[in-house]
């Protein structure tokens, strides 16, 4: 069920066309990316979600009903440019923006302290944003999104300027909040964060929507029938390749052995790792040839980062 429906919406800024007819349904409870390049419009769509702007045409539909003023006490906002007050003091900039969503002063304060516990910010409730870092004040703004337990969580470049131990903190946060049934939306340039975390994806490139789909499925599409094998041996002599197949890639290393799928110390073994663009039909010859002629240790279906259908989709030479 689409707990987010966005319908033929566009905008235009003077001369330039930043969104064009786009369309596309959030199902509740997932995590769609929201993925494209610089000046794609992915920015645009995200006020309009938050009616920081209002579409020129077409409809924005939250739960089932015509986006209003209400649904901001619905909607969690994570920007990517700071926006806190620099000369207020954290507690306070926190109780205030929750106030705005809605919430009464006593919920406010004990949301406050809870996550500032939670994400270790207890001693900063007296600091100005001022005298915090750009990763601090990440966090205080994702405080103040959280607070309120939004049905919609925005979340646009949420990784940028964590640390890593910051960052597993925020995965962790946004599995608890899927987990939940929250809906996330999260903009990214970071295409392990999509592998990682999204259940589907859109890509917005020139205005329009490129693709959309689950994940996988979107993987599964832009896999160009495409099979990998690593293999155990001498890395001397390797095995032949199959008659009429040729990789397409390979790598080895012999810094490592593989057993049961688990990588383990050097034992002077090593692992030849192959690509072939192949049919379906023509992987269990391959698989055959190399099982005769060494020891397979790892084949799978190799499906395509989403750095590469990314490239592949808005082309490497693309203006930002």
């Amino acid at each position: 069920m689409s707990f987010l429906e966005i319908r033929s919406v566009s905008k235009s800024y003077r001369q330039h066309q930043a969104l064009k007819e786009v369309s596309l349904d959030i199902q509740r409870g997932h995590i769609m990316g929201l993925l494209g390049p610089n000046g794609a419009g992915k920015t645009t769509l995200i006020r309009m979600i938050n009616r920081i702007l209002a579409p020129d045409s077409g409809t924005i539909i939250l739960d089932g009903t015509e986006l209003d003023p209400k649904h901001s006490r619905r909607i969690g906002y994570l920007p990517e440019e700071r926006g806190l007050y620099k000369k207020m003091k954290i507690g306070e900039q926190l109780l205030y923006l929750s106030r705005l969503r809605g919430m009464s002063a006593g919920d406010s304060l004990t949301a406050a302290k809870k996550w500032m516990i939670r994400l270790e910010m207890q001693s900063w409730w007296n600091k100005k944003a001022e005298e915090l870092s750009k990763g601090m004040q990440q966090k205080v703004q994702l405080v103040a999104s959280l607070m309120h337990d939004p049905d919609l969580l925005i979340l646009d470049e949420p990784f940028s300027g964590f640390d890593p131990v910051n960052a597993q903190m925020l995965k962790e946060i946004i599995l608890e909040r899927r987990a939940a049934g929250t809906t996330l939306l999260i903009s990214t340039h970071r295409m392990e964060t999509v592998e990682d975390l999204c259940s589907d994806v859109v890509l917005i490139h020139k205005a329009g929507v490129v693709l959309a789909g689950p994940t996988q499925a979107v993987r599964r599409q832009h896999s160009g029938n495409q099979i990998e094998i690593h293999c155990a041996g001498d890395l001397a002599s390797p095995p032949p390749a199959p008659p009429a197949h040729t990789p397409v890639n390979s790598t080895s290393s012999n810094s490592l052995a593989i057993s049961d799928g688990i990588a383990s110390e050097s034992t002077g073994e090593a692992i030849i790792r192959l690509v072939f663009e192949a049919t379906p039909s023509e992987w269990p010859a391959i698989i055959e040839h190399y099982n005769h002629h060494s020891r397979i240790v790892y084949f799978a279906e190799r499906l395509p980062s989403f750095q590469d259908i990314f490239i592949k989709a808005v082309g490497p030479n693309h203006q930002s």
